[in-house]
């Protein structure tokens, strides 16, 4: 059984109120609001006009399909969105949970909600929309069985077919085929697609469905071709192509070069792309469904005439379009009008609303609207007060009103009529209370403890949503006859002196936050050590006491502490002595405030980076206390090569290591001899270039008498050669069943016996894999040491390379310490202490 290392959220409420959301103009639908309004937004300017004008011609969708964030082909999705001017979709698999960062310490969960805003990010570039099933990203695969069966075929597919009756797409593009993908994963969102494409038709498939969706078949099912290296293969000769360099001109890129911006928003895996230009053909062949012989498209209305009766609308949006005046585009706003009263006399078809809702944000972008929500805080607590400020702009001479708005957490909508004169702002605020019933916060898809290998959302409307709907306010706007209402995310706005104007989703979180300064706490004997809680007041918790709570066995003092926070966001530390008596087993210490009979235990965790939105994630306020038997206490001194994401210096200070993190000037010019061990961090390689300059140095440290160790790298753009005092190649071999058994290939080799005798249970309980990018090919002078392989595999002995040289030793290791030693297994720790142990 495959485990998965995610965080988890007890006591969290399990049902959390449903908003319907929109960046833009909500209506009352008869689709789920889910993929009608969510990720669409008011243009601005006069090509995203243009653009926008052109796109109400057309009646067409498109939707991509892949396993997980950075699959997705972003030419093509450009080249849909804002070539064809067709709805587009990404639909990822997973959120990439199981990936690795290349920027920090996020892994998991929090990874997965990075990564999620990355590919937001990415389709705010592009055009899409984005869409996820409930499926994890458990780590790489292998075979798609693998992968279906731990997911769970039934379970995908049904998300797939959600999305699919939802968003109606024309064509349905996969990334990989069924079985041309560089690992389970890919293949498996194929497949399971290919079988959606199906049931998606029949109502007999997924009934439950029915209520808030109708049936839909597509028109076809395609798979974009590819070839990665020696993955993949060229196209047959009846596939059908699109060039996807093709040059826009009202937005004065090409496709491509939309396409490399829009890609590069995934940061964390490294995934900067080129800004290509010229002719890119990209190729579709047939799956499933209607062949297409010339067009992916083939045989499929694009225009008004699929939709019953609306000739009259069809002759409205052309004469809008040829008379668009990009100088003055309010001039539009007559015909736009016109539009939308045709539209509202038709029914029979979701593109009625679908559209609607674009010609309604056109009306408000050709008329310069600027509507804002902003809060005094970025967050509060159930029963808080905050004040919040809407703030409606008419930058035209388009006589508008404002009729009513609904300010967020109000029961009732304040009525007024108000002239939105122009260029001038209107502010509207009023001081909320947040009702105390207000859930907090959390990723719905984290509300609930996942069930394996996929998380437990069990309230359909939500089921492929990329993110929360927001807390919203709502403006009533008038022209004319016609009255708006536009809802408005709730945000916070500060300046930084550095970045400028910045703004976040305003958030409602526990009273108090609280958090263990250190995820695991290893004990090798039975001296006690210092846990120490940060106590964060982050709404209206301004005093009480925290507690720690611990297995039986071990022993805190004091018993607790009483802690007074006068300001918001103040904070204070406290410290507990905890100490393991004599049947002490390894367990869960967790922080516990009591608000005068409030019970509060939840961590609030910010993930923040320059290139996505702020997001928080509530986890549970809870440390690791693991007991480690050592045949003698660690110590020495380590220097270390921080790679990315990196948590292992911790570690090696948990065990008794005094650890001095090198910069590259320490590795150019300090005296490296004083370390009793020296260690390159994950991808070190990778990601620090002066590594390379200074490798003779490190091998100079090596001869002297030292042992470096060198964890994974990956072997791209020649960064995994000459690492070490002989040759080796890093491969892309992996162990990725966590359970595989490990044979020890010289038992009594040191590294197995000094100072702690390595057992076959010292690799129970590893997390996600054994190990990944062995080495495949070495030098004689290296030994090797253990063996693994996946089931029906060769075995590979290439995850851990020990070899002496001159006085000192070497130490190259594929297994993958970087997930074992924050998730506080015992092996884990006791081997790497051998590894840094000189012999």
């Amino acid at each position: 059984m495959r485990y998965i290392l995610l965080n988890q959220f007890p006591g969290l409420k399990e049902e959390i109120r449903i908003l319907r959301r929109s960046f833009g103009v909500i209506a009352a639908l008869l689709f789920p609001a889910i993929f009608l309004s969510a990720q669409t937004g008011i243009p601005t300017g006069s090509s995203e006009l243009g653009a926008a004008i052109k796109k109400l011609k057309v009646l067409g969708s498109a939707l991509y399909v892949a396993a997980h964030p950075d699959d997705e082909n972003t030419a093509v999705i450009a080249a849909l969105a804002n070539g064809r001017l067709v709805r587009t979709a990404y639909l990822s698999m997973t959120r990439g949970e199981g990936g690795q960062n290349l920027l920090g310490t996020e892994q998991g969960a929090a990874l997965g909600i990075l990564r999620t805003q990355e590919l937001l990010e990415a389709r705010a570039i592009d055009g899409g929309m984005q869409f996820f099933t409930r499926a994890i990203d458990f780590g790489y695969s292998k075979t798609s069985e693998e992968t279906i069966g731990l997911w769970g075929r039934r379970r995908i597919v049904g998300d797939i077919v959600w999305v699919i009756r939802s968003f109606r797409p024309d064509v349905i593009i996969t990334r990989f085929s069924d079985t041309l993908g560089t690992h389970g994963n890919h293949t498996a969102s194929a497949i399971l697609a290919r079988e959606a494409f199906f049931a998606a038709a029949d109502p007999k498939q997924y009934p439950e469905q029915l209520k808030f969706v109708e049936p839909w078949q597509a028109k076809r099912l395609v798979f974009n071709t590819f070839r990665f290296g020696t993955t993949g293969r060229d196209p047959l000769p009846d596939a059908v192509s699109m060039d996807v360099g093709e040059y826009n001109v009202l937005l004065g890129s090409s496709y491509t070069e939309i396409a490399g911006r829009s890609r590069s928003m995934h940061k964390s895996q490294g995934f900067g792309a080129a800004e290509n230009r010229g002719r890119n053909l990209q190729y579709f062949e047939h799956t499933a469904g209607e062949r297409a012989v010339n067009d992916l498209f083939d045989g499929i209305d694009l225009g008004w005439s699929r939709v019953p009766g609306a000739s009259e609308v069809e002759k409205l949006v052309e004469e809008v379009s040829d008379a668009f005046n990009p100088l003055n585009p309010e001039q539009s706003i007559p015909g736009l009008l016109k539009i939308s009263t045709a539209l509202d006399l038709l029914s029979g078809s979701p593109w009625i609303e679908w559209k609607n809702q674009e010609v309604r944000n056109v009306i408000l972008g050709c008329a310069g609207v600027a509507l804002e929500a902003t809060a005094s805080h970025f967050s509060a607590s159930p029963g808080d007060s905050i004040d919040i400020t809407i703030v409606a702009l008419n930058r035209s001479s388009t006589p508008l009103r404002i009729t009513g708005a609904r300010f967020p957490f109000a029961m009732n909508e304040a009525v007024m009529d108000s002239l939105l004169p122009p260029n001038v702002p209107v502010r509207i605020g009023r001081r909320i209370r947040v009702p105390d019933s207000q859930p907090f916060s959390q990723p719905y898809w984290l509300v609930k403890e996942p069930g394996g290998a996929w998380y437990d959302v069990d309230h359909q409307p939500l089921i492929g949503k990329p993110e929360n709907p927001p807390v919203t306010a709502t403006v009533a706007l008038a022209t004319g006859e016609q009255t708006m209402r536009v809802d408005v995310p709730l945000r916070f706005k500060w300046v930084d002196p550095v970045q400028g104007q910045q703004d976040r989703p305003f958030v409602v979180v526990p009273p108090v936050g609280l958090k263990i300064h250190e995820p695991v706490y290893i004990f090798t004997d039975s001296e006690e050590k210092q846990v120490r809680v940060v106590v964060t007041r982050t709404g209206s918790g301004s005093g009480g006491v925290v507690r720690l709570e611990t297995p039986r066995g071990w022993s805190v003092s004091p018993r607790s502490h009483r802690f007074r926070l006068e300001n918001r966001d103040d904070e204070t530390t406290v410290s507990f002595s905890v100490r393991p008596g004599p049947d002490a087993a390894t367990g869960k210490v967790r922080a516990v405030a009591d608000l005068d009979g409030k019970i509060v235990s939840l961590r609030m965790t910010t993930i923040r980076y320059p290139h996505v939105t702020p997001q928080v994630l509530l986890e549970d306020a809870s440390a690791k206390l693991v007991r480690i038997p050592m045949a003698a206490k660690p110590g020495g001194s380590v220097g270390y090569i921080a790679g990315p994401g990196d948590d292992i210096p911790a570690a090696l200070t948990q065990l008794g290591y005094s650890v001095s993190m090198l910069t590259d000037d320490d590795l150019e010019g300090a005296n490296l001899s004083g370390f009793d061990a020296i260690i390159a961090g994950v991808r070190a390689y990778n990601t620090r270039t002066k590594l390379k300059a200074v490798q003779e140095r490190l091998m100079d440290y090596v001869l002297n008498g030292g042992r470096y160790v060198v964890q994974y790298v990956t072997n791209q753009r020649g960064e995994a050669e000459n690492l070490g005092p002989f040759p080796f190649n890093v491969s892309r071999d992996r162990v990725t069943v966590e359970e595989a058994p490990v044979r020890f290939l010289r038992p009594d080799h040191p590294l197995l016996t000094v100072p702690n005798r390595i057992t076959p249970k010292d690799f129970d309980g590893w997390v996600q894999e054994r190990g990944l990018y062995f080495a495949d090919r070495w030098d004689a002078q290296y030994e090797t040491v253990l063996e693994s392989n996946d089931p029906g595999e060769r075995p590979k002995a290439g995850g851990l390379l020990f070899a002496r040289f001159g006085k000192g030793s070497y130490v190259y290791t594929g297994y993958s310490f970087f997930r074992q030693l924050p998730a506080g297994v015992p092996g884990a720790y006791r081997l790497l202490v051998n590894l840094v142990t000189r012999n």
